[in-house]
């Protein structure tokens, strides 16, 4: 009954027999957890399935009730997840467990947090692993694309506004047509960012042409609260009512790069790092791109920055051999 009252994030991931053992309130305040605190959906599912994992390598080694587990057990959990999962998936997963825990513990469920006390695997990220293009390659990807038509016309905007603006892919897929603006006679784009933050930006001169010509090419400006991304109808080769979905924006890219003959295996992430690499080439300050990347912190930043594998490519040719 409860679980009707509050699903979890996915129907595969059924209440674990250790929570469905326990008594309503146990079950409640459970599904409280992932209803009520997370509002994040990506994290919620990461989580979920971080707890319905946990509980249930707990039940399978002889753990009677969720009041029983130990940090013995988490940090048994996490030693053997290690040797399966890299360590930043075993650090969000220990997060999620370590936030549930607290959560039951706050709604005097179980008496202490098994994972307070465990430490995940050490890990330090300097270098992103986002791959990026040389300015160059992604001039090229977006002059080959065709836009005679309005997939065309679609996919340049969007490829453009990821670059230019540095854009999250779930950002953009996200604006509506309004987001799209003019103020002080230029135009600006409206990002809804990571937890209800509204990000604007004032676009680049080829920005503000390429989302003038998919705009007005495809007769949107007056749609004001539809999506600005869509997808094509079926059979008609025009634009949809219904968002981009972002698997198909990455099916997109990878097309598109095809097209371009472009051998780096790019994603959607792609632009964002190169747009950043670009603009600290080109004299850009760090604090200036966490402000355009809407990052709380340069440190962020610093992971899209990819300048020093040039001088890494400099100093292999050193070796003259």
């Amino acid at each position: 009954m409860l679980n009707a009252l509050i699903p979890l994030p996915s129907p595969a991931l059924a209440m674990p027999a250790l929570v469905a053992s326990a008594d309503d309130r146990a079950q409640r305040r459970f599904l409280e957890f992932f209803a009520v605190t997370i509002r994040n959906p990506h994290t919620r599912r990461a989580y979920a399935r971080a707890a319905s994992e946990f509980l249930a390598w707990c039940e399978a080694r002889g753990v009677r009730s969720i009041s029983d587990v130990m940090p013995l057990h988490v940090a048994a959990w996490i030693e053997a997840l290690g040797r399966e999962v890299s360590a930043p998936t075993v650090k969000q997963r220990l997060a999620g467990v370590r936030h549930l825990f607290d959560w039951l513990v706050t709604g005097q469920v179980v008496p202490t947090n098994p994972a307070a006390s465990v430490r995940g695997p050490a890990h330090s990220v300097r270098r992103g692993k986002t791959p990026v293009l040389a300015p160059d390659e992604a001039r090229r990807l977006l002059d080959a694309i065709d836009v005679t038509t309005p997939a065309g016309l679609r996919d340049r905007a969007l490829i453009a506004l990821m670059i230019y603006s540095f854009a999250r892919i779930g950002a953009a897929l996200a604006m509506r047509v309004e987001d799209v603006f003019v103020q002080n006679r230029r135009l600006w784009v409206r990002l809804h960012e990571k937890g209800g933050k509204r990000h604007e930006m004032p676009c680049h001169h080829n920005l503000e042409e390429y989302l003038t010509a998919y705009v007005d090419g495809c007769d949107l400006r007056g749609d004001h609260k539809g999506p600005l991304f869509r997808t094509i109808a079926r059979g008609t080769k025009r634009l949809s009512h219904t968002p981009l979905p972002q698997a198909n924006a990455f099916q997109m890219v990878r097309r598109r790069a095809v097209a371009a003959e472009i051998g780096t295996a790019i994603g959607n992430h792609s632009f964002r790092a190169t747009g950043i690499t670009a603009y600290l080439k080109n004299g850009g300050t760090l604090e200036r791109a966490a402000t355009m990347a809407n990052h709380a912190s340069t440190r962020t930043t610093q992971l899209y920055d990819r300048r020093p594998d040039d001088v890494t490519l400099d100093e292999v040719e050193r070796v003259l051999i």
